[in-house]
């Protein structure tokens, strides 16, 4: 579904920004989304935690993303303007690929009409979330990393492995001088032949294991292939991010969801999906893959939806047990 597109790609005006770097003026483009959107909904999932050093989520409602596009590196920043529309500015050498993909990393591709609810739970987070649209970032390196840093660890200890991998040997993002960014700032994750080129101890000091290094390094030497899914339909796109051992059907759907907008991307082998969407449907917390995959037979085709609309239902287990104890490999 294609929106209304203001035809504007314009230059902001001086006094609005202070530019940093060789980069130029920033650049500004207005959209008119074909529905409600919530901003913070649609690209919460590019958040890879609290202080993730290429997303930022700020009270005056605008999110800024950091990112390396096939143009270069550059930062986004989005909000909710008048009369329904998105407002967008962008910097560096990536902006105008940035603003050209607006529509799509915003849900544009997206078709919230073609989703039939088939429980009334999923039916009553839809009515109340009626701004969740699934994103599309046409970048799947981006997502690939972090999802493999998620692997079989805690979200804590992903969250910091990332953290300190982009701040370590990322960029930082092109901008205004004076952008809200905190203390440090925002970051444009490393290009591919950085990622070959961490030290071993670099991620041992990060807290990730041999086994999650030499899957990212694997993707790393392929990645133009691996981009190359971002443009495939789902099942191409699962064979060929499945192609790299160490690459799984959780990490697939994981980072297709993302890159693609992959609606019907349901995560398989997670430790908390299964549970959680069998409580919901069918009240069984102990519910495994098999199980979750036939609560969600009816919603195939939009089985990402159907769990995303789940969680956001708040209809979930009560926990029973401690959390998983985080390990510090860094200490070994």
């Amino acid at each position: 579904m294609a929106g209304r597109f203001a035809p504007r790609t314009t230059a902001v005006p001086r006094r609005q920004a202070v530019v940093t770097g060789p980069y130029g003026p920033p650049l500004e483009r207005t959209w008119t989304p074909p529905g409600p959107i919530d901003l913070r909904l649609v690209l919460g999932p590019l958040r890879r935690g609290p202080a993730d050093p290429t997303y930022r989520a700020l009270p005056d409602g605008s999110f800024w993303r950091a990112t390396r596009t096939p143009a270069g590196p550059g930062t986004l920043r989005v909000s909710a303007a008048p009369g329904g529309q998105v407002s967008a500015v962008a910097w560096g050498p990536g902006a105008q690929w940035l603003l050209d993909g607006l529509p799509g990393l915003l849900g544009a591709d997206d078709d919230p009409d073609a989703f039939r609810p088939r429980h009334r739970l999923v039916a009553v987070a839809r009515q109340r979330r009626p701004g969740l649209r699934l994103l599309r970032t046409g970048l799947v390196m981006e997502s690939l990393i972090p999802s493999v840093l998620e692997q079989k660890v805690t979200t804590d200890e992903a969250y910091r492995a990332w953290r300190l991998l982009v701040r370590t040997h990322g960029t930082p993002a092109p901008g205004p001088a004076d952008g809200p960014f905190g203390t440090y700032g925002l970051y444009v994750m490393p290009d591919a032949r950085t990622w070959s080129l961490i030290p071993s101890w670099e991620w041992h000091r990060a807290g990730v294991d041999a086994k999650r290094s030499a899957t990212i390094l694997r993707a790393v030497r392929v990645a133009r292939r691996m981009e190359e899914a971002a443009s495939m339909e789902l099942p191409e796109a699962m064979a060929r991010l499945e192609l790299i051992p160490g690459i799984g059907p959780w990490t697939a759907a994981e980072t297709l969801q993302r890159s693609n907008g992959a609606a019907d991307a349901v995560t398989v082998g997670d430790l908390h999906l299964p549970g959680i969407v069998g409580y919901a449907l069918a009240g069984n917390r102990s519910a495994d893959d098999e199980e979750m995959l036939s609560l969600l037979a009816p919603y195939e085709g939009q089985r990402h939806r159907a769990a995303r609309l789940i969680m956001l239902s708040g209809h979930i287990p009560p926990r029973r047990a401690p959390r998983m104890t985080p390990r510090d490999i860094a200490r070994l």
